[in-house]
């Protein structure tokens, strides 16, 4: 979603708004959790824990994964959920830490949170303040989380447009982990960002020291300033989300204008290897998902910020939607895309948002959420006819206001949600086409820093 630091743009005015429009309504503003739903019959709902304490009130975001534990980022600060048992998650703690959005990542006994608004200072008691301001901050913020029940605030570090999202490159010696940090929307207001931040910033984090943390590198990817903009589309100033497949040395950078192929192989300098745009049906270039071996990435449009309806008859199937690539030779082909076909009502915000990989070997299925769209397991095993062969679905909110699923991702045999506003939901599918999954454990999942399956 497309929510950080103030912005002069209406449209994420307009976003913003229906965002807060939601906390003047009770948790159980939807109702029962499967009141209503409609879903597929290998999909089960298995739980759900509302949002308590600090993070009430809050928006609920991304998911990171460690052992048998879940991360979850919110707009108030961050919860750590048992997950041992996937059908009972239970709190662990959660920690106020307020500034937008909270994106979030968990490697060696450290935790990631992004901070994309401006704040009075770096710590967690920080208030807003105005980005026009030298003195604002914002950026990354660095928790030691070995002990999940006290986690602890050990470093942060500012970068110039602040941190809407996040994502790790491990170092090859494995006695650093990098940071590849997207922010976008600079104003000539601002004294720290300034136009056109054609950059990213790489934040280098030693992980016996990341009190060190400090960024190492800024490197241009738009020297030619990217997409210029169109009536549809937004310009590029930037990149909103980075997934990388360290196994192979590159990443794929959703960025504004610009879907992007990235080779990784020195992480201090990315270099760029293709680059498509596409003015026609593509608005926000949002994220990126691979498939398992690498041999091709499915971007997201998030057409109307997180905060439009715009899976209805009148949008269309390929705007808003997912676009299929196969990289052929390191370039970016172009396939079809996909879009949920399940239309939704005028009032229900709605769009291609973030999901990841369901590991099962010799088929490319994802999980991906898709706002009050529910969560649609998808595949596209033929990059040319994708199709649906799993889903959830609630009713609109009543009254009307933002919700739905933010993040849906697939760890250790479960399907874990955001529901931006109510809670932390999980799930179970039960499919032929899916069981093979089962077999993966993982130790680890970063959505964004995505492992080599097979091949």
């Amino acid at each position: 979603m497309r929510i950080g630091r103030p912005r002069t743009l209406a449209s994420l005015v307009t976003v913003l708004a229906a965002v807060l429009a939601y906390s003047a309504l009770p948790a159980s503003a939807d109702g029962p959790p499967d009141t209503g739903a409609a879903k597929s019959d290998n999909i089960t709902h298995l739980a759900s824990v509302p949002m308590t304490g600090p993070l009430a009130g809050g928006v609920n975001t991304d998911i990171a994964f460690s052992g048998q534990k879940a991360y979850v980022g919110n707009y108030s600060g961050f919860a750590i959920y048992d997950i041992a048992d996937p059908g009972k998650p239970a709190l662990i703690s959660q920690v106020s830490c307020p500034g937008s959005q909270s994106d979030i990542s968990v490697y060696d006994g450290l935790l990631f949170l992004s901070t994309d608004s401006s704040r009075s200072d770096n710590s967690c008691q920080s208030v807003a303040q105005s980005p026009t301001i030298k003195e604002s901050w914002e950026g990354i913020k660095i928790f030691d989380v070995r002990d999940p029940r006290n986690p602890r605030y050990v470093a942060a570090v500012e970068t110039k447009c602040g941190s809407h999202t996040h994502t790790l490159v491990p170092d090859k010696s494995k006695r650093s982990v990098y940071v590849y940090n997207s922010s976008y929307f600079p104003n000539a207001t601002y004294p720290d960002c300034q136009p056109p931040n054609d950059r990213i910033d790489i934040v280098k984090v030693p992980l016996r020291q990341p009190e060190r943390a400090a960024v190492v590198a800024s490197p241009i990817l738009f020297p030619d300033g990217g997409f210029p903009g169109s009536e549809t589309g937004y310009e590029t100033s930037g990149c909103h989300d980075i997934t990388a497949f360290p196994a192979k040395n590159i990443a794929a950078a959703a960025c504004m204008g610009d879907g992007v192929l990235l080779d990784i192989s020195r992480p201090e300098q990315p270099e760029v290897i293709d680059r498509v745009q596409d003015a026609a049906n593509f608005s926000f270039w949002h994220g990126a998902t691979f498939n398992g071996d690498g041999s091709k990435v499915v971007f997201m449009d998030e057409l109307g910020g997180g905060g439009g309806a715009e899976c209805t008859p009148e949008v269309g199937p390929t705007k808003g939607a997912t676009a299929i690539f196969d990289v052929k030779q390191r370039k970016l082909v172009f396939r079809s895309y996909y879009k949920i076909t399940r239309h939704q009502a005028a009032d229900e915000n709605c769009v291609s948002h973030n999901g990841s990989l369901i590991p099962v070997r010799g088929r490319d299925i994802m999980v991906q959420a898709w706002y009050q769209g529910g969560f649609s397991v998808w595949d596209f095993t033929d990059s040319v006819n994708p199709r649906e062969i799993g889903y959830f679905d609630r009713p609109p909110r009543d009254p009307a206001s933002f919700g739905g699923y933010w993040s849906v991702y697939w760890y250790n045999g479960a399907i874990y949600g955001t529901e931006s506003v109510t809670a932390f939901d999980v799930f179970r599918i039960s499919d032929r086409r899916t069981d093979p999954a089962n077999r993966v454990k993982l130790k680890e999942l970063n959505v964004q820093t995505q492992p080599r399956f097979w091949g």
